[in-house]
């Protein structure tokens, strides 16, 4: 029976550091195989396991894991005569890495290449070539759907998504929602059209000639859209869309789907909607809006009417709206296509 294997120790600040640089996939990528070296020997694993691991020789991984022991992190650099001088350490990159990942203390949100050779005194090639080796980009953000604190969150996307998948017998599901305080904005000086080599153009300066609210009812399975433009987003207006589109849908079972507004929950709305027997009323989950299909429509609207529009009018945004709702039924009207799978997401 051999020796018992000797386990590494790490200090918690060692881990988080090695980790960072074993996981960079722009990192030197002899310094990342080295940080792994040193993190299979935390874990004691033998010699050969972490050859295994690494894809280092057995006396490669003895090496690194004694140069870790002796100097920790300046264990892991090359020593003096293989290739160009370092003129910063290991420890410094990872010192500017770590300060990226924080927020600046002058009321910004997030550092700039610039702001961060300025305070650790780099150059922003410097800056540019540690991040980057780091795979750190502060420039960046993701976004992601956090937990719903709903109790009921279970109950009610599955009885959403129940309606999406497999509707009642001689039932429409529709999806209603508001698009509020569109702006009818215009230019101060006229539109310059788009022409080849150059976009269309629009001054910066711009006068409000008023607003409107567009209510939408999308309808799941057929793909079309039930549109009205209002003064304001309130339960009156909600209501009597709500009327609307219960008497143009005679003889059948009407599934509403809306999120929770004020407006959708007054009572009046609530009264009305419980002496309609062929009529249900489905709130989506507390931060949970986008199980509503229609904001998917609202995206492909805001994209094709809103963005770089200019209205002499609040009259002209409403006629145009109007038409655009129109030719989307006419001519591309389709429901909504699943592709997400139920895998979960990585973290």
């Amino acid at each position: 029976m051999g020796a018992p294997i000797k386990r590494l120790e790490l200090s918690e600040e060692e881990t988080t550091a090695l980790r960072l640089l074993a996981a960079s996939g722009t990192t030197q990528q002899r310094m990342a195989v080295r940080a792994r070296v040193v993190l299979s020997a935390a874990e004691g694993l033998s010699l050969q396991e972490i050859s295994k691991r690494t894809g280092l020789s057995v006396n490669a991984c003895l090496k690194w894991r004694k140069r870790f022991a002796a100097d920790r992190f300046e264990g892991l650099a090359d020593e003096p005569g293989r290739g160009r001088p370092q003129s910063i350490t290991q420890e410094q990159r990872l010192e500017v890495m770590a300060l990226a990942c924080t927020k600046p203390l002058d009321g910004s949100t997030r550092w700039s290449m610039r702001k961060l050779a300025d305070a650790v005194g780099y150059s922003v090639s410097t800056i540019h070539e540690i991040l980057n080796a780091g795979d750190i980009k502060p420039h960046k953000v993701k976004h992601w759907c956090g937990k719903s604190p709903d109790p009921e969150f279970a109950s009610k996307q599955t009885t959403i998504i129940g309606l999406y998948m497999e509707p009642p017998v001689n039932a429409i599901v529709l999806c209603v929602d508001e698009k509020s305080q569109i702006q009818a904005l215009d230019r101060t000086q006229p539109l310059l059209p788009m022409r080849p080599g150059q976009p269309k153009r629009l001054t910066a300066t711009y006068k409000r000639n008023g607003t409107t609210c567009l209510l939408a009812a999308f309808s799941v399975h057929e793909g079309t859209i039930e549109g009205r433009c209002v003064d304001s987003t309130n339960h009156t207006n909600f209501l009597n869309f709500l009327k609307h589109l219960y008497r143009s849908t005679p003889g059948k079972e009407l599934h509403i789907i809306a999120d929770n507004l004020s407006a959708h929950k007054h009572k009046d709305v609530l009264s009305w909607v419980e002496k309609r027997r062929r009529l249900s009323l489905h709130f989506t989950p507390t931060y949970a809006s986008w199980l509503n299909q229609v904001e998917i429509w609202f995206n492909i609207f805001t994209k094709d009417v809103l963005k770089g529009g200019v209205w002499r009018s609040r009259q002209a945004l409403v006629s145009q709206i109007m038409t655009y709702i129109r030719c989307y039924n006419e001519q591309r009207a389709h429901p909504f296509k699943w592709t997400y799978e139920g895998k979960p997401l990585s973290s």
